[in-house]
C-alpha cells in the first residue's frame, strides 16, 4: 500500500511514521509514507499557500491551486481524503476499506480553511475524526494512517489482538486487566483469575455489550 501525505509540516510526520505499528508496516513492505510538501507546489518565492478569504472574516483560506497541482503530479487515485471537520467522521470500517486498497491519499488543510473548490472537484471524500477542531490536518491523517497501517500484514505480531480490539467486528472491547491481581485494594474480577475459558469469553463478551449500550445511550461508564 501506498499512503500520499499531503502537508505544510512534513516534518511533522518524520517521527511518529518511524516507530512502533507505522513503521512495523514499513518494514515488512506492507505500506510506503510519501510525505509531500504542499509548497514545493507554489509558484512565488514566499511558497504562499493560503490567501484572505473573500467576503471578509477572520482567517486564512489555503488556496486550491497547490492542492490541485500536488495530486496531479503525483498521480494519485481515488481515494483522495480531505481531513476536515465537516467531514463524515472516520469509523473503524474505513480503516478497514482504506486497508484494502493499494494507495490512499492525505490533504492536510491548516489556518481557517480550505478553499471549498478542494473539497468539491478534488477529494473523493471528507472526513473528520470527530466533533472538535485541531490547529491542522496532520493529527488527524496519522490517527487514520495509524489506524489503517495495523491492519496491513506485518504490522503486528498477533493479529488476534487486532481482532479483540473495540470496533473490530463489534461494538466497545471488555476491559483488560495484568498482574498484579491486586493493586491497591483494587481487584481483578474473578473470573479472570479462575482459568474457565468459557466464561471469561462470556464475561467478556457482556462487558463489551454493557460498555457498548452504556455509550450509545450516553450514559458515563460505571
Amino acid at each position: 500500500m501506498k499512503i500520499n501525505i499531503v502537508t505544510i509540516f512534513p516534518e511533522f510526520f518524520a517521527g511518529p511514521l518511524s516507530l512502533s505499528i507505522p513503521d512495523k508496516a514499513r518494514e515488512a513492505g506492507s505500506v510506503t509514507y510519501n510525505v509531500v510538501d504542499l509548497r514545493d507546489y507554489t509558484h512565488d518565492r514566499h511558497r504562499t499557500v493560503d490567501d484572505y478569504p473573500y467576503g471578509g472574516g477572520a482567517g486564512m483560506v489555503m488556496k486550491p491551486g497547490p492542492f490541485f497541482e500536488c495530486v496531479e503530479a503525483l498521480g494519485a487515485k481515488a481515494p483522495i481524503v480531505l481531513l476536515s471537520p465537516r467531514g463524515k467522521v472516520f469509523s473503524h470500517a474505513d480503516a478497514e476499506r482504506f486497508a484494502a486498497l493499494d494507495e490512499l491519499t492525505l490533504l492536510c488543510g491548516h489556518y481557517k480553511d480550505v478553499d471549498q473548490r478542494v473539497a468539491d472537484h478534488l477529494a473523493t471524500e471528507e472526513i473528520s475524526i470527530g466533533d472538535f477542531v485541531l490547529s491542522g490536518g496532520e493529527p488527524a491523517a496519522l490517527c487514520i494512517v495509524d489506524a489503517v497501517v495495523r491492519l496491513l500484514p506485518g504490522a503486528m505480531s498477533d493479529h488476534d489482538s487486532a481482532r479483540g480490539d473495540s470496533f473490530y467486528g463489534r461494538g466497545i472491547s471488555a476491559p483488560s486487566y495484568t498482574r498484579p491481581p491486586e493493586f491497591r485494594g483494587h481487584l481483578v474480577p474473578d473470573v479472570l483469575l479462575s482459568g474457565h475459558h468459557a466464561e471469561i469469553e462470556k464475561w467478556r463478551k457482556l462487558e463489551g455489550e454493557r460498555l457498548t449500550r452504556e455509550r450509545e445511550e450516553g450514559a458515563p461508564p460505571s
